[in-house]
């Protein structure tokens, strides 16, 4: 019998939507746990009129009763986590009752943001585009066995020892590499030793709750962050994150095995956009990208950057889904294609004057990708709010037909706007969710 559990995460550089697919899947499931990545993971849903802009906490908790887990390959800034705790109980989210944090999670202390901030802006430096939130220094001191974990936050003498040690030697080396300033240990230990005490109610062992939910015959929901190529072994190395974004991140970021894992859906726009620096095949240069920008809104949810925009590249979605063993895709934003006489697709590549659909591994061979285009047929007419397959343009249900022959997994929702109702669920993926539930 298949675990009752699916792991949903973005095919490409991440902002593919996760966020409104997360929350609009969550009411079937008992838990929603996040495991991977830090607070430079927005997640944006909207419901009615009102928008959450989610970075460490899980979809899941805006569903009453659905508990919501940060796992322990999350890093977690505490301050950041306790600002976003206190809008929620703003908005009325049941955050005290629903939310549990790793005790075995690492916790970003200000001193990273100050290592990743100096090296980012550093002369001569290779500029990767992170966010300047301390999230890969934390993952480089947790990789050094050198970090803080959530359970050692929580014991004063303890913290206090930790921040004087690495604050005399993070001082040390920013002065030393990048002439910054000195961060003070002493005004550091007092504003995380009172955050502490307000992070303590959440903590516990999360790998132990979500076993026993599915020991009891619940369900859970792994919540990926950032993406597929942004992950730190399969991705676009070295322009990634410093976490597993891929599927296999689901079991070591939350302790529940790999048998467990039940299925694998995969969220892709119908283009693609990158944040940052790194390469992307197929990048529009011209107008194009502009107008998708415009029509998709395509800002980042917590920096506001804006995003590169690309056509629908199918080597990519193939490789992507093979790294994750992606049974299910979600396609997102199909209205902004809308306006479109004609929709380009890359379905294959040409480098060094060779036919290939391999991704290199170096950045150097992604960059002498030529991608090889075919033209779809455009629609010329608003999907906007349609909830039925078959009532989408002909045009728009062949497009979406073409990704799912492409890529390799079977197409089980389509997101026609950014609200909850704004969503094609099909049968044969309504009844795979409604077999977890059984």
């Amino acid at each position: 019998m298949r675990a009752k559990t699916a792991v949903v995460l973005g095919a490409q550089w991440g902002d593919e939507g996760k966020g409104k697919i997360v929350d609009v899947l969550s009411e079937r499931f008992s838990a929603v746990a996040r495991y991977a990545g830090g607070h430079n993971a927005g997640h944006t849903v909207i419901i009615g009129s009102q928008k959450f802009v989610l970075q460490l906490i899980p979809c899941g908790v805006l569903r009453p009763g659905c508990k919501g887990v940060i796992g322990n390959g999350v890093v977690l800034d505490p301050l950041a986590f306790l600002k976003e705790v206190e809008r929620l109980r703003e908005f009325g989210v049941a955050v005290d009752a629903q939310l549990f944090v790793s005790n075995r999670a690492q916790v970003i202390l200000p001193y990273h943001r100050m290592i990743e901030l100096a090296a980012e802006s550093a002369p001569g430096r290779q500029k990767i585009g992170t966010t300047s939130r301390g999230i890969g220094p934390a993952y480089e001191d947790k990789m050094a066995r050198s970090g803080l974990r959530v359970v050692d936050l929580l014991y004063p003498a303890l913290l206090k020892t930790h921040i004087e040690a690495a604050c005399a030697e993070k001082n040390a080396i920013a002065h030393a590499l990048f002439g910054t300033d000195p961060l003070d240990p002493a005004a550091m230990f007092d504003a995380y030793a009172a955050a502490a005490e307000k992070v303590r109610p959440f903590v516990a062992d999360t790998g132990r709750i979500l076993n026993r939910i599915l020991a009891e015959g619940g369900s859970v929901m792994f919540e990926g962050a950032q993406g597929t190529m942004l992950d730190i072994d399969h991705g676009t190395y070295p322009f990634v994150t410093s976490s597993s974004a891929t599927a296999g991140g689901a079991a070591t970021g939350t302790g529940v095995g790999p048998t467990n894992i039940g299925t694998v859906v995969s969220v892709t726009k119908a283009y693609v956009t990158r944040v940052g620096e790194g390469p992307f095949p197929t990048e529009i240069h011209d107008a194009s990208g502009e107008v998708l920008r415009a029509r998709g809104n395509e800002f980042g949810a917590v920096t506001g950057r804006p995003r590169r925009c690309g056509w629908l590249d199918i080597p990519l979605l193939r490789y992507s889904n093979q790294v994750n063993s992606a049974e299910w895709l979600v396609v997102t934003k199909l209205d902004v294609l809308d306006e479109l006489a004609e929709v380009p697709v890359c379905i294959g590549y040409e480098m060094d004057g060779k036919v290939t659909d391999e991704i290199p591994a170096d950045v150097q061979g992604i960059d002498r990708i030529k991608p090889r285009y075919t033209t779809l047929k455009g629609w010329r007419q608003s999907t906007e709010g349609i909830t039925e397959f078959d009532k989408l343009p002909q045009a728009a249900r062949e497009y979406l037909r073409f990704q799912e022959r492409e890529s390799g997994a079977r197409i089980g929702m389509v997101s026609t706007g950014p609200d909850r109702e704004q969503t094609v669920l099909l049968p044969e993926f309504a009844q795979a969710l409604d077999r977890m539930q059984a």
